[in-house]
């Protein structure tokens, strides 16, 4: 008769979610970039004239929106 251990199968190890220190700083390092480089984008966005806005077929009011926008809120990442 086989016992209850035999039957009875450890957790895997993959099963358990691993939070390294490195990963976790690297993430945020990343996210911190994305967010300069999005507000450094808005600002030369708002400093174009209107003539080269015209050119891309924005307005100056579309500009406005934009630039009065957070840093952290970024357009293409909706969660």
């Amino acid at each position: 008769m086989k016992s209850h251990a035999e039957f009875i199968q450890p957790c895997a190890r993959s099963a358990i979610p691993r939070f390294s220190l490195a990963a976790t700083l690297r993430a945020a390092w990343q996210q911190l970039g994305r967010w300069h480089a999005l507000y450094r984008q808005r600002q030369q966005l708002a400093s174009l004239s209107d003539e080269m806005l015209k050119d891309i077929g924005l307005s100056r009011a579309d500009i406005e929106t934009e630039t009065i926008r957070p840093f952290w809120d970024e357009p293409f990442r909706r969660c």
